[in-house]
């Protein structure tokens, strides 16, 4: 009953205040300049293939260096953190031909971030933080082909997306997180796979978790990979009735104003948008600073775009201070009150309104 209680009491939290999800997992490791021998560790001394960037293992490899990383982010501010598992799936590990090891990586990513919000919880009994299983979008896409000669091909198709998704989000609800972050989605369709593994997993073993959905706008254009619209991609996937709809990673947070106010405008349920720290500099490193990055969510939370907001690629723990800070005591956007009507996406969205009551 731990679980209904964190999920109760984050839902009334969002209701009042602006929460803070945590920064990039991904840039920190970087950070640690880490070699081969430390994500092999005495785990995998024996296997033959290269496990450097490989950030999932480091799990099981370097356990203290990814506590670390989530008790900064806590310290900074954040309320919610996610695991270390954005490439734990069977299809993203194949690339290191680790799959066997999805089920560990996800577990022991699960049981790093919770000793990471116990221990900041016990230090301040005043707060409660949440751990967010991450599942990100595999190396996969299911609606367009790898082959510019073969349009019709597809390196991977939905129900093999489902059984990864499921298999990896299986490992962390035993792992006990407080919900799941289906992030950086680029296909609405490997989306929709998870959202389907994620419905079946809750169903077999009785246990829901609430579910955040973010995906990402490519560039100017702002459309995701495969040509959606933010108000068609929430389209697709507002069956799942998701705790928080949003976006992450690909622009920083000027550029991605515009999306947000669209999504804030068609979405009835929470927004959640963690951006880049601006776009990354010739070398691929972040220049924003931490003020910078805050001034600009400051104003979406002043506008009323956002409830959850964070940091991805190039975001650190001072940027997560700098936004908490910068957040503190604006109230959250209020969950608007949509007319009755039938939405219906493709590349862009389609509404039908005043269909409520009518005859089928």
């Amino acid at each position: 009953m731990i679980e209904m209680r964190k999920k109760k009491a984050l839902v009334d939290e969002m209701m009042e205040r602006i929460i803070i999800l945590d920064g990039a997992m991904g840039t920190e490791i970087q950070a640690l300049k880490l070699v081969s021998a430390d994500f092999h560790g005495r785990h995998f001394e024996g296997l033959g293939n290269d496990l450097t960037g490989n950030n999932d293992i480091l799990n099981l490899t370097a356990p203290d260096a990814i506590r670390d990383i989530h008790l900064s982010f806590l310290r900074a501010g954040a309320d919610i953190v996610s695991t270390n598992t954005f490439n734990a799936t069977t299809i993203s590990q194949a690339d290191y031909a680790t799959e066997e090891y999805v089920v560990e990586i996800n577990a022991e990513g699960a049981r790093l971030a919770h000793e990471a919000c116990d221990q900041v919880m016990a230090d301040t009994p005043e707060r409660t933080c949440w751990v967010a299983g991450a599942i990100g979008p595999t190396n996969k896409t299911a609606s367009i082909s790898p082959d510019v000669n073969d349009p019709g091909y597809r390196a991977i198709d939905f129900d093999t997306l489902k059984v990864s998704y499921k298999h990896a989000a299986r490992a962390l609800l035993v792992g006990g997180v407080d919900l799941f972050l289906i992030e950086t989605i680029f296909d609405t369709l490997n989306a929709k796979a998870c959202i389907f593994g994620l419905e079946e997993l809750f169903e077999e073993t009785e246990e829901r978790r609430p579910v955040m959905i973010s995906g990402t706008i490519t560039d100017l254009s702002g459309r995701t990979l495969t040509g959606q619209t933010p108000e068609a991609f929430w389209n697709s996937v507002r069956h799942a009735h998701p705790l928080t709809i949003g976006l992450n990673c690909s622009l920083g947070a000027d550029g991605m104003r515009p999306y947000l106010v669209e999504l804030a405008r068609v979405a009835d349920t929470f927004v959640c948008a963690y951006p880049n720290a601006g776009l990354p500099n010739e070398f691929g490193e972040y220049d924003e600073v931490a003020e910078q990055t805050a001034g600009f969510v400051r104003e979406w939370a002043e506008a009323g775009l956002v409830n959850v907001v964070g940091g991805c690629c190039g975001v650190t723990p001072a940027h997560i201070a700098a936004i908490q800070g910068a957040v503190k005591g604006v109230v959250p956007r209020p969950l608007p009150k949509l007319s009755s009507a039938m939405r219906l996406s493709g590349l862009e969205p389609f509404s039908v309104m005043g269909l409520a009551g009518a005859s089928a």
